[in-house]
């Protein structure tokens, strides 16, 4: 597991984005205990408060819960949360950004139903 550095989205937030494909995926599932803050911290080669940042924006979501003592584990609902959470970032940030660049290239929407 490899972390992209030179991205400009935040570290935290590309390990809450691998933690959410790994509960689409099926890899972590409902009631599974998800890996430690350390287990993370070591395979992303970060420091340990970061994957704590991402754990802490995932309870704040209500992706995961924190058993004191036992560790983090997915909701029941993680997925369709992560659904909703995805669903919203795409319609106002990528569909906008979408939008504009048809406009700008003068792309009309029957070119993109039509196209193959």
């Amino acid at each position: 597991m490899i972390m992209d550095f030179k991205s400009t989205q935040t570290i935290y937030r590309q390990i809450v984005n691998w933690v959410f494909e790994q509960i689409l995926s099926g890899s972590w599932k409902p009631g599974e205990r998800a890996k430690s803050v350390r287990e993370l911290a070591v395979a992303f080669e970060v420091n340990p408060n970061t994957v704590m940042r991402s754990y802490e924006y995932l309870q704040n979501q209500d992706i995961i819960s924190n058993k004191r003592g036992i560790g983090y584990f997915i909701n029941e609902d993680a997925t369709e949360k992560i659904l909703a959470i995805r669903k919203k970032e795409f319609l106002e940030e990528e569909v906008p950004e979408f939008l504009k660049n048809m406009r700008l290239l003068g792309i009309d929407f029957n070119e993109i139903v039509n196209s193959d």
